[in-house]
């Protein structure tokens, strides 16, 4: 399993944010618990092989949004029943 988090620049509302995540899911179809800040600028999200970032960047962009890096991070379930 795999956590991104990418850094974006440029969303002012809730669209916005809403803007990016649609763009991320389109880009990236194994794309997991999505999540979109514009107050920290970073979108996160799961899967379960690595994405291709490159692809997120170019999603990211044409949206019009500043896509500024991306960072893909091994990581375990853990919890019960496997949650993260």
């Amino acid at each position: 399993m795999y956590q991104i988090r990418a850094q974006i620049d440029g969303m002012m509302c809730s669209m916005c944010e809403a803007h990016v995540a649609e763009a991320i899911r389109k880009a990236i179809p194994s794309a997991r618990r999505v999540t979109v800040s514009r107050r920290k600028k970073l979108a996160t999200f799961l899967t379960e092989e690595k994405a291709d970032l490159d692809l997120l960047e170019a999603a990211i962009r044409e949206t019009g949004y500043d896509y500024l890096g991306a960072e893909c991070l091994a990581c375990q379930k853990k919890g019960l029943f496997g949650r993260f």
